[in-house]
């Protein structure tokens, strides 16, 4: 079975729409700031103190659209059930990551 097109991805494959989208700047620091609960635009642009409202609000944009993230009026915006999914999944990896991302590696000598 072929995987349909993704709207967004310059592959329109879709793990590879989920890479472009996490390559974004603050995509991965917002989700993580809505792993404990809802926040409002206000609150994630105090977490997120160097993105500007635009960067954003288009990432917020984004992971609506691709369903991981939900807004709800007066209550702001929180991770939906696959947002919540998605981030279980694959923080043990960004953690790995930065870990190995800050650690020096050792050069011949």
């Amino acid at each position: 079975m072929a995987d349909r097109p993704v709207r967004g991805s310059r592959t329109g494959r879709p793990i590879m729409a989920l890479l472009d989208l996490l390559g974004r700047r603050w995509t991965l620091r917002i989700l993580w700031e809505l792993r404990d609960g809802a926040l409002t635009a206000r609150a994630l642009r105090s977490a997120c103190d160097d993105a500007s409202p635009t960067v954003l609000q288009a990432r917020l944009a984004e992971l609506r659209a691709a369903g991981l993230v939900e807004h709800a009026a007066g209550r702001g915006y929180g991770l939906s059930e696959e947002g919540r999914e998605f981030l279980t999944a694959f923080m043990p990896l960004y953690a790995f990551a930065e870990r190995w991302a800050a650690s020096k590696p050792t050069t011949p000598g």
